[in-house]
């Protein structure tokens, strides 16, 4: 199942100006409308990928974000197993969480070290012995996280999330109208995000980890 470009819908390159693409949205809202093309069965359908493709390459957030879940890594022209689709989109967005929280962690190493200090003394707790114990890692990650995300950052994540949907379900992923399977899926991709930034976090302390 080929990937829908919303660039492509609207006739225009990746390169085109916010200006560019509103004038391409009017003028093939105005061609496709299905009041102006009452005999085509297909105008309906049309006329909605135009206004999907628009609201997403519209709007400067959302086509940031298009952008990076697109062609952050490379383009990716075609894809067959749906399974395959979605488990690529949450891996992006687990790489967008894991990025974001690693990069603020390692301009804060005081920060990190004494993190360690918490961890190797659940470690020892737990266990006997120091060690990177990952379990006690993933946990304490989790109670430090609301620390470090900020609201825009958690508004940057949702922004991700909701292009990412609709791109999935542009694809088939889920039905249009079908609020449960879309919920669903949304849901799935949040976590992905939310399991980055554990890792991310894990990944900051792992580095400056030093057995005793």
């Amino acid at each position: 199942m080929a990937r829908m470009n919303y660039y492509e819908v609207l006739g225009v390159s990746r390169e085109a100006s916010d200006e560019d693409i509103k004038k391409a949205y009017r003028k093939l809202v105005f061609e496709h409308h299905p009041d102006r093309n009452p005999h085509r069965k297909d105008a309906d359908e049309r006329i909605r990928e135009i206004n999907v493709a628009y609201e997403i390459v519209g709007d400067p957030e959302r086509r940031r974000s298009y952008d990076r879940l697109s062609w952050g890594d490379e383009p990716r022209t075609a894809a067959i197993d749906p399974g395959v689709i979605l488990g690529g989109m949450e891996q992006k967005l687990f790489d967008e969480g894991r990025k974001e929280l690693f990069s603020i962690l390692m301009q804060n190493v005081a920060r990190v070290r004494a993190e360690l200090g918490v961890i190797r003394e659940r470690a020892i707790r737990e266990q006997g012995y120091d060690s990177f114990l990952e379990p006690v890692v993933a946990a304490r990650a989790f109670e430090i996280m609301s620390d470090f995300v900020t609201a825009e950052m958690n508004r940057r994540k949702q922004r991700l999330v909701e292009v990412a949907t609709e791109m999935l379900v542009s694809q088939g992923l889920a039905k249009r109208g079908d609020e449960k399977g879309i919920r669903s899926l949304q849901s799935r991709l949040e976590e992905s995000f939310h399991k980055g930034r554990i890792h991310g976090i894990a990944s900051a302390l792992e580095l400056f980890y030093e057995r005793r």
